[in-house]
């Protein structure tokens, strides 16, 4: 079915929490039974996207499709912040750790009915067979991940365009997915482009590892319904100065988040 309206809007409260009882059933394999659920959803998407209707409504119910599966089989969510995304005008540059698949099958259903969003992405996901061409339709910013330099070139001249045409975009400035938050090698990267567009950033933590990372392919990890998956949206800012302040604000804030969540033992490198 093609959508021409959001079919549900997270963002309207400042919080949201699975209900209780919300598991469909307790299956012997949670993450076969999810997985089986997320190709139907993957193929069904493909098509849209190869027909040229795969759009923004879409992908909100297509990402709330995947996270009402998760909860089917367990996983509980906890969302909190929602509120900060409808505190200010106009696109904002969102900077967040990345710790599994989740985030970037979830955020879009969260973030995208209150602010035209898109991601910064591996330019090989933009090439899988079967997700590539979803990934394409929502007018990502493509990056090798083999050249620094011409990456921060690509998202600062691309990022700025699609800035300065309304769409918001997601940055995770860590190399690679880990449970762990190494601020040491947390970029500063959304805060040099939203600094350049005079844009406000907004900080998301995130504690996402009930769908693991997979050891042969990282997209198929185990999936976990004993673990509680948390995101937290921050205050927005603008940036002051060289963005030194802010991006600071930004690391502080998801340390704080993930020591609260009593889950500080997955920060490394403090600077304290």
């Amino acid at each position: 079915m093609h959508f021409d309206h959001y079919p549900r809007i997270l963002a309207e409260h400042d919080e949201y929490k699975t209900i209780p009882d919300r598991r469909k059933f307790t299956f012997i394999n949670p993450s076969v039974e999810f997985f089986k659920h997320l190709l139907w959803i993957l193929i069904y998407c493909n098509r849209m996207a190869r027909k040229g209707i795969y759009d923004k409504y879409n992908w909100v119910a297509s990402s709330l499709d995947v996270l009402n599966r998760l909860e089917e089989v367990g996983i509980k969510f906890h969302v909190t912040g929602m509120i900060n995304l409808s505190k200010f005008e106009g696109p904002a540059v969102f900077i967040s750790n990345h710790m599994s698949t989740l985030e970037t099958m979830v955020l879009p259903g969260i973030i995208q009915p209150i602010k035209h969003v898109l991601f910064v992405i591996k330019q090989e996901l933009a090439n899988y067979p079967l997700f590539g061409p979803i990934a394409r339709s929502a007018d990502p910013i493509l990056v090798g991940r083999e050249n620094p330099r011409e990456d921060l070139k690509i998202v600062l001249e691309q990022g700025s365009e699609k800035l300065s045409n309304g769409k918001s975009i997601i940055i995770f400035p860590q190399r690679t997915r880990s449970i762990y938050f190494d601020e040491k090698s947390f970029n500063t990267l959304g805060v040099k482009l939203a600094k350049r567009n005079n844009v406000h950033v907004v900080p998301i933590a995130l504690f996402t590892n009930a769908w693991d990372n997979g050891k042969l392919i990282k997209d198929v990890g185990k999936i976990d319904p004993n673990k509680e998956v948390k995101i937290s949206f921050g205050e927005p800012m603008r940036i002051q100065g060289n963005g030194s302040d802010e991006h600071e604000k930004i690391v502080d804030y998801i340390k704080s988040k993930l020591i609260s969540w009593d889950k500080g033992d997955l920060v490394i490198n403090s600077h304290e």
